[in-house]
């Protein structure tokens, strides 16, 4: 059994007892959290498709921690200017179980 969910904004396909690194959402951790925009459901075989959501579907999931992306390097140069700047970023992420998946 598998569904594809929207959390914060992007698309995720979770089955049961899988960590998803969503974008960073405002929760404690160690807090349950549940996710009623489900797109689609597979259930054995049986898909159901939602317009745009499946009605009375949920996923509830147990928030285990904060995390942070790896480094990324953003480098920008002029050739025979004399410009050159250095930029790291590292993008907030919130790990999560996935519990259950009820339809």
């Amino acid at each position: 059994m598998y569904a594809i969910v929207n959390i914060a904004g992007k698309q995720f396909k979770v089955t049961k007892d899988q960590y998803v690194y969503a974008p960073k959402l405002a929760v404690d951790a160690g807090a349950s959290v549940e996710f009623d925009e489900v797109l689609l459901a597979d259930d054995n075989g049986t898909i159901s498709l939602g317009a745009p959501t499946i009605a009375g579907a949920k996923v509830t999931g147990k928030v285990l921690d904060h995390v942070r992306g790896d480094k990324v390097i953003v480098f920008k140069k002029k050739r025979r200017k004399g410009y050159k700047k250095k930029n790291g970023h590292r993008q907030d992420y919130t790990k999560v179980l996935i519990e259950n998946i009820s339809l």
